[in-house]
């Protein structure tokens, strides 16, 4: 099965093409802003699985390790046996992911206002060091602000500090990502 699992990566592996296509990620975001892509497992907390899905629609190759705590990868085609790593569908591990700088997906710490369509904002709601929260950038308000998009409770051109969500609070912080790759 892990041989199988593996096979599927690599085919998935050589679609891949050198360098972020935002155009191509934010089209995917608007997509399936409000639905589920069949191919990927649905989780109920599902904004960093749909942020992967985004930053892999944009060309971003998968780092396989077969290792739920290492890369940043996904396995299959959407049934109950597909596995994956940790920083690709738990928000905690892909703040991490973004910062660690190991593999092919690389990020560093930007501003608001520095932000491009299909670089990602992580939340923690309570500034207690956990993240929460991840959101793709898809665009920009009449002010130059940038609009996000989300999984889990679905949201579509949101303006991105989620001060109308009830999960935010006076404590929360953002940390922005600019995608490099």
């Amino acid at each position: 099965m892990e041989k199988e699992r593996a096979n599927i990566f690599k085919v998935n592996q050589g679609k891949r093409n050198r360098g972020y296509n935002r155009q191509a990620a934010v089209a995917y975001a608007h997509r399936w802003w409000n639905s589920y892509n069949p191919d990927f497992r649905y989780f109920p907390v599902d904004c960093t699985n749909y942020v992967s899905q985004v930053l892999y629609a944009g060309g971003l190759p998968m780092q396989y390790t077969g290792k739920q705590d290492a890369g940043w990868w996904y396995a299959a085609n959407g049934a109950r046996e597909d596995q994956w790593s940790l920083s690709w569908a738990v928000a905690h591990s892909l703040r991490w992911y973004l910062a660690s700088q190991q593999g092919v997906l690389t990020a560093k710490v930007a501003a608001a206002n520095e932000l491009r369509p299909g670089d990602i904002i992580c939340y923690d709601w309570d500034g207690d060091g956990v993240w929460q929260h991840n959101t793709v950038v898809v665009g920009f308000n009449g002010d130059g602000r940038p609009l996000v998009n989300a999984h889990t409770n679905n949201s579509q051109n949101r303006l991105w500090d989620y001060r109308n969500s009830v999960a935010w609070t006076e404590k929360t912080s953002y940390l922005f990502w600019n995608i490099i790759y």
